[in-house]
């Protein structure tokens, strides 16, 4: 076996073109597509772009990889936000937004098979017309084999969970070619390992992801939301622990600051105070929802002097959420011409009211604009850091900001990463959140990839 290099790269990427045609690019334009990062972290290109139609296509890209000891770097639609796809070792992106079936839809068993180019929103409009739905959104219409590598969450995880909590099993392609899956449509298993839940969240590490078996739900009968303002973080961070301690089976809790807010007013011609402002959104049947509804509003009059505002009216609905909705470029809008780094943080729900405070004190005290939103149901924020982009001393203070935050998550028994993995960006918190677990972690790597062919320089830092 021969080492890694530049001309051993070129050979994989000859006998790939012979076998590709023009499924294969070394185009400039389409490695850097392949790389774009949506951080501050630099792009790394790889050395050329196969465009995968089918698992024997990325187990013939594994097989030429293996042998000449090729980086792979897995592409699902470029949306994370840690560098999952920069190729720092160049190498060989393959990208599966051509592998986007449903292969089949088990409405009686609430359960669908999809390959991992298929998207959040391309499941779900092919599902409207079964009553069942997809909940996971994380915000981006996300590939949902890039939401599994990554262990996506979003606004509907109070009440539906993760990814880990909605898949069944996968199909992947592993380092030395073999193709697996890792459990059957079965609801539960005690066979074994549980390989599905080693892979997801592996960030491609591991092995790439060609089929998936995801669970599905009924479609709520009537869908509610609501909106309340309130004096401070404080008070809306301990009325979502009040009603999380009460039990209401809330489907989404969105918390926004004031920063965000006024920037929500502004580019989206609203007129909330501009103060903390909380958004909801119950599921279930007409009585259950007014009753959800009702009694979160009790519970906020406790904290609030505002009126909490419900209504199962789509249109009104949609109205209530036009500030979460608009958020990301509300946000941009406050510094016209800069560009953003997210990040976030989790912690347990009882420590959510301390660390935003604290986050926002930071935010104050170094001067940045880093408005805070926040999927608040499961203790989880977002911070939205913005500068100019050739701005080197503001974006110094953001990193160390940044490094605070993972930190101050840390220290408070949560986690560097809620739902926006680990790739390249938050690779020195993973010890110091995980410590000695993280050697098991690299010890199942070297098993499963002793050559690091997969995704190199991912999750660990060397």
């Amino acid at each position: 076996m021969h080492k890694m290099s530049k001309s051993s790269v070129a050979t994989a990427i000859d006998i790939l073109k012979q076998h590709f045609g023009d499924q294969l690019s070394t185009a400039r334009s389409v490695r850097q597509h392949h790389s774009h990062t949506t951080t501050q972290i630099k792009s790394q290109l790889p050395d050329a772009v196969v465009f995968a139609k089918s698992t024997a296509d990325v187990a013939a890209v594994v097989a030429v990889c293996r042998e000449h000891l090729c980086p792979i770097v897995p592409f699902g639609v470029g949306s994370s936000l840690e560098g999952h796809v920069n190729a720092p070792k160049g190498g060989i992106s393959i990208d599966l937004n051509a592998m986007d079936k449903v292969l089949a839809v088990h409405a009686t068993d609430l359960d669908a098979v999809v390959q991992p180019g298929v998207t959040r929103e391309a499941l779900n409009n092919y599902l409207r017309d079964t009553g069942l739905f997809f909940p996971i959104d994380p915000g981006a219409n996300a590939s949902l084999g890039g939401m599994t590598a990554t262990r996506a969450s979003g606004t509907n995880a109070v009440r539906y969970g993760t990814m880990k909590d909605n898949i069944l099993a996968l199909e992947a392609v592993m380092a030395d070619g073999t193709v697996i899956r890792t459990g059957s449509r079965a609801k539960k298993s005690s066979a074994g390992y549980d390989l599905t839940r080693l892979l997801i969240g592996s960030e491609g590490t591991l092995g790439l992801i060609t089929e998936l078996t995801v669970k599905l739900h009924g479609i709520p009968e009537v869908i509610a939301g609501g909106i309340c303002s309130f004096p401070s973080i404080e008070a809306a961070c301990n009325a979502v622990i009040a009603s999380i301690q009460y039990g209401i089976p809330t489907a989404r809790i969105e918390l926004l600051d004031a920063v965000q807010v006024r920037a929500c007013n502004r580019y989206s011609g609203l007129s909330l105070p501009e103060e903390t402002l909380l958004l909801l959104e119950f599921h279930g049947t007409e009585n259950s929802v007014r009753e959800q509804s009702e009694i979160f509003g009790e519970i906020a009059a406790e904290h609030t002097p505002h009126r909490f505002k419900w209504t199962t009216d789509p249109d009104e609905r949609a109205q209530l959420w036009k500030a979460r909705h608009d958020a990301f470029w509300a946000a941009l809008a406050i510094l016209p011409g800069g560009v953003s780094m997210s990040t976030d943080v989790c912690v347990p729900i009882s420590r959510l009211a301390e660390c935003v405070e604290e986050t926002r004190h930071d935010i104050e005290k170094t001067g940045l604009i880093a408005p805070i939103v926040g999927h608040v149901g499961d203790g989880n924020f977002h911070t939205l850091p913005i500068a100019m982009p050739d701005d080197d001393a503001t974006w110094a203070r953001i990193r160390k900001f940044s490094e605070r935050l993972s930190e101050r998550a840390i220290a408070m028994g949560g986690t560097c990463t809620g739902e926006h993995g680990i790739g390249q960006g938050k690779v020195d918190y993973l010890r110091q959140e995980m410590g000695p677990a993280v050697d098991v972690m690299m010890a199942v790597k070297q098993a499963l990839d002793p050559n690091d062919i997969l995704n190199p320089s991912k999750l660990f830092s060397k």
